[in-house]
């Protein structure tokens, strides 16, 4: 059994693409027998705060602030035990405007957290998120994949390094909004989520 924390981010609702193949992965390990721990955030229904200077400073453990920034760093002291208490993570992360949904953003913001999962060194940041494995599902409506404008996935490992989860494999559905790929490319997807969620 694995304790799954999964991360929702299509602003698309139940018109997702993305969530429709998280769920494809999930109903096959179901199928398989396997009786998984799941807490799955939407994060396009939770309206998580943007980082400010405010936020920002009372993460990294200023004093004196107002009950409204008390309950961000309580919601981010959550949202971190719940990363670490996974050992596998789905993230939904669907590519708007070259990049990943503004709610996903606003979580890794929350999470990657000075002293609560990654430290400074000398050298360069070492994570303190241990035993977590990622699976990234990504939709996207072109073909970015090795051309220039694939920003999803260098800043994906790069968050997701910073906290030490560097066991990371993607998904990736792409040209949706192209007719010549769309039906190819989600039959695609469907069969690598399956092969993905054992």
């Amino acid at each position: 059994m694995a304790k799954i924390l999964v991360l929702k981010s299509s602003i698309m609702g139940e018109g997702s693409q993305t969530n429709r193949l998280i769920d494809i992965m999930l109903e096959h390990r179901k199928d398989q027998g396997l009786q998984d721990d799941i807490t799955i955030r939407n994060l396009a229904e939770m309206n998580l705060p943007v980082l400010d200077l405010e936020i920002f400073q009372a993460l990294r453990g200023a004093e004196n602030v107002n009950q409204d920034i008390q309950q961000i760093v309580a919601l981010s002291d959550e949202l971190i035990a719940e990363l670490k208490s996974a050992n596998l993570l789905i993230i939904g992360a669907p590519m708007y405007n070259l990049n990943v949904p503004t709610q996903l953003k606003n979580w890794f913001d929350l999470v990657a957290r000075a002293r609560q999962t990654f430290y400074y060194t000398e050298t360069y940041p070492q994570g303190l998120v241990e035993g977590v494995k990622a699976v990234v599902v990504s939709s996207r409506g072109g073909i970015h994949v090795g051309q220039e404008t694939e920003a999803v996935t260098p800043y994906l490992k790069a968050v997701l390094g910073l906290m030490g989860i560097h066991d990371v494999d993607f998904i990736y559905a792409e040209g949706l909004d192209m007719q010549a790929y769309r039906s190819n490319a989600l039959d695609l997807a469907s069969q690598q989520v399956k092969e993905f969620a054992i």
